[in-house]
C-alpha cells in the first residue's frame, strides 16, 4: 500500500478511536442523568417531607423548582440520547470506509437500477452486488440515490462535468463534514415513497383554508368553550351549559373529522424522515461553499427570507401535534376545548400553500449534494486517481496507468489507451483469461466516472465528450424466446443504427457473435469492423479471432493491433495482464482442457 492510501486508513482508524472515545462520554452522561433524576423525584417527595409543616406555599415554590430541573434533565438526557446514536452511526460509517478499503462492498448496491437494455450499465457492472455504484454510493436517501444513478446512466454536457469535478474536489477536502451529512441523513432515511405523498397532497385542494366561516368557527368555538369553562370552575356557570358547550364542540370536531382523518392518514410517519430532512439541508444552509456549482445549489435553499430547513422543521413540528390524535388522553380534551386537529390540519393547509412549490427543489438539491459528497469520499479515499480532463471534438482518449477501481491496489494491472483520433479501431487478441475482457471494462468504468465528474483510477487521462455503447456481456432471455446469439445482434443493431445516425460514440465490443459458428463469425465481425471504419467510429473490439488481426494490412491508418498473451511453463500458465503491441502467438484454451481431463490427439 502507497502513502497516501496508507494516511488514508490511518485517519479512518484515528476517527474511529476519536467517536469511540465520544460515545462512551456520551454513555457515562447516560449513568449520571438516570441517577439525576432519580435523585431530582426523590427531592421532590423530601421536599414534601420537610416543608409540609412550614406552609403549602414552601412545598408548592420548592417542587416547581424541583420539578422543573427534572424536566430539564429529561429532555437532556433525551438529547444525549440522540448524540449517542447520531455517534454510533457516525462510527459505523467510518468502518465502513475502512471495509472499502479492503475491497469490500458494504454500501447499498443499486439493483433497481439495472437495465439490460441500457447501451453500457450492464456490460461494465455499474449497478447490482459488486459493482461501481456499491462502491461508490453514499447516499442515505432515495432521491440523492437516484441522482447519483442518473450521473453513471448518462452523460452531461463537458461544461456541466467541469463544475463537478470542482465540486468534488472543494468537497473531498471537508471530509468531517461530508461524514456528519451523510450521518445526518442516515437517521430516518426520506424515501420516494415520503415524498410522493407529500407531493400527492400537494396538488390536492386546501378546503378548510382561506374560509371565513371555518376561520370564525376556529377562534369564536374555543374562545367560547374555554370562557364557559372558566366561568363553571368559577361557579359563575351552570353545569347544563358547561355540558352544552362541549357537546357542541364535539359535533363540531365530528363534521370536521371527516376532512381530518384522510390528510392525516396522507401525511402519519414521515415526521421523522422529515426531520432528518431538515437536519441535513440545515447543513447545507451553515456551510460556506467557494465553487459555483455549490453555491448555485446552495442558493435554492433560500426563499422569502426563510430557509429551506427552518420551513421544513416547521412542517414535521405540525405533524407532529396532529399526530396527537393517536393518544385518546390527550386529544380528547385538546379537541373539545380547542378543535386541535382542526386548528393543526389548517396550519398545514396554510404551509402547503406557502411552500408546495419549492419543496421538490428542496429535496432535489439534497439529493445532488449526495451524489456529489458520494463522489467526494471516492475522490477522498484513492488520492492517487487523478481527474481527467474532457474536451470537446470527436474523437481521442489517452491514458497512462489506467486501472479497475473495483480491483484493490494489490491485485491491480494497469495498462496505457491511446487512441488519437476518429475512425481507429483498436484489435486486441489474447488467450482466455489473459485480461481482455478487464481491459475493456477498465476503460469503460473510467470513462463513466470521467463523464459523471468523479476522478479516475490512473495516472493520466483525457477523453472527448462521447457517449459510451458497448455488447460485452450477452444473456438469453426465456421470457422472449431470445436466444443469445439474437440477444448479441440486437444489441449490434442498436450501435449500428446510432453509428448510421452520425451519432459519436465509443463503442466497447468484446468477442462479436460468439453465438454462431466460426466462419459465420468472422465474416460477420470483418463486415462489422469495415462499417465502423467507413462511417470514422471508434472502437476497442476484445477477440480470439487472430485473422481478423489481418485486416490490418487493408487498413493501417485505421486499425491498431495490441494483445494480451500467456506464458506457459509444462502443464502451467503464468499471466501478467500486461497490452502489448502486436497480435498474440499464444493461446492456453488447449492446455485448460488437458487440465480439466479433455484428451486431446
Amino acid at each position: 500500500m502507497d502513502t497516501q492510501a496508507t494516511e488514508v486508513e490511518n485517519y479512518y482508524q484515528q476517527k474511529i478511536k476519536d467517536v469511540t472515545s465520544v460515545i462512551n462520554r456520551l454513555s457515562n452522561k447516560k449513568s449520571a442523568f438516570a441517577w439525576l433524576r432519580l435523585g431530582s423525584i426523590l427531592a421532590i417527595l423530601l421536599s414534601f417531607y420537610l416543608l409540609w409543616q412550614a406552609g403549602v406555599l414552601y412545598v408548592f415554590i420548592a417542587s416547581a423548582i424541583l420539578l422543573f430541573i427534572f424536566i430539564r434533565l429529561v429532555y437532556a438526557d433525551l438529547s444525549n440520547h440522540e448524540s449517542i446514536r447520531f455517534h454510533k452511526k457516525l462510527l459505523n460509517h467510518y468502518e465502513d470506509e475502512l471495509k472499502a478499503l479492503k475491497g469490500e462492498f458494504v454500501f447499498e448496491d443499486g439493483s433497481q437500477y439495472i437495465d439490460k437494455t441500457h447501451p453500457y450499465t450492464s456490460d461494465l457492472d455499474i449497478f447490482g452486488k459488486g459493482s461501481l455504484f456499491q462502491y461508490i454510493n453514499r447516499t442515505n436517501t432515495e432521491p440523492g440515490s437516484d441522482t447519483l444513478a442518473g450521473y453513471f446512466k448518462a452523460r452531461e454536457s463537458t461544461e456541466i462535468i467541469h463544475k463537478r469535478q470542482e465540486a468534488v474536489k472543494e468537497l473531498a477536502r471537508e471530509n468531517e463534514w461530508l461524514k456528519t451529512f451523510q450521518t445526518t441523513a442516515s437517521l430516518h432515511k426520506f424515501t420516494n415513497q415520503s415524498k410522493a405523498r407529500l407531493e400527492q397532497w400537494f396538488g390536492q385542494p386546501s378546503p378548510l383554508s382561506n374560509n371565513l366561516f371555518i376561520t370564525g368557527i376556529r377562534f369564536l368555538v374555543p374562545a367560547t368553550v374555554l370562557t364557559i369553562t372558566a366561568l363553571f370552575i368559577a361557579g359563575k356557570a351552570s353545569e347544563s351549559l358547561f355540558y352544552a358547550a362541549l357537546l357542541l364542540s364535539a359535533i363540531i370536531v365530528w363534521q370536521f373529522n371527516k376532512i381530518v382523518t384522510p390528510i392525516h392518514n396522507q401525511l402519519s410517519d414521515i415526521n421523522k424522515q422529515l426531520k432528518s430532512l431538515s437536519e441535513t439541508i440545515k447543513l447545507i444552509e451553515q456551510k460556506s461553499f467557494g465553487n459555483p456549482l455549490l453555491s448555485s445549489l446552495q442558493s435554492h435553499l433560500g426563499q422569502n427570507q426563510i430557509q429551506a430547513a427552518a420551513a421544513i422543521r416547521k412542517l414535521g413540528r405540525q405533524m407532529d401535534r396532529l399526530d396527537m390524535r393517536y393518544n385518546l388522553m390527550i386529544s380528547l380534551p385538546l379537541n373539545l376545548l380547542l378543535l386541535w386537529d382542526l386548528q393543526q390540519v389548517i396550519s398545514l393547509e396554510k404551509w402547503k400553500t406557502q411552500w408546495k412549490n419549492f419543496f421538490p427543489n428542496w429535496v432535489d438539491t439534497m439529493a445532488a449534494f449526495e451524489a456529489l459528497n458520494s463522489l467526494a469520499i471516492f475522490s477522498f479515499n484513492n488520492p492517487n486517481y487523478v481527474f481527467p480532463l474532457i474536451s470537446e471534438g470527436y474523437f481521442s482518449i489517452k491514458g497512462t496507468s489506467v486501472g479497475h477501481p473495483l480491483i484493490t491496489a494489490e491485485k491491480r494491472v494497469a495498462n496505457n489507451i491511446d487512441i488519437p483520433s476518429q475512425g481507429k479501431i483498436m484489435l486486441v487478441t489474447g488467450s482466455n483469461m489473459a485480461g481482455k475482457s478487464t481491459y475493456l471494462r477498465s476503460v469503460g468504468v473510467n470513462c463513466v466516472l470521467a463523464f459523471c465528474g468523479a476522478p479516475v483510477c490512473a495516472t493520466e487521462f483525457q477523453l472527448s465528450g462521447v457517449a459510451i455503447i458497448s455488447s460485452m456481456r450477452i444473456e438469453d432471455n426465456l421470457q422472449e424466446s431470445t436466444s443469445t446469439f439474437y440477444a448479441e445482434l440486437k444489441k449490434l443493431k442498436a450501435i449500428i443504427d446510432r453509428v448510421n445516425q452520425g451519432e459519436k460514440v465509443f463503442i466497447l465490443l468484446d468477442e462479436i457473435l460468439r453465438g454462431t459458428n466460426s466462419t459465420d463469425r468472422h465474416t460477420g465481425s470483418k463486415a462489422l469492423i469495415r462499417q465502423l471504419i467507413e462511417k470514422q467510429s471508434v472502437a476497442i473490439i476484445a477477440t480470439h479471432d487472430l485473422e481478423l488481426a489481418a485486416m490490418k494490412d487493408t487498413y493501417r491508418e485505421h486499425i491498431d493491433n495490441y494483445h494480451f498473451d500467456v506464458q506457459v511453463s509444462g502443464e502451467e500458465l503464468y499471466f501478467d495482464y500486461k497490452l502489448k503491441e502486436g497480435v498474440c502467438k499464444s493461446m492456453n484454451a488447449s492446455i485448460l482442457m488437458k487440465k480439466i481431463g479433455i484428451k486431446l490427439d
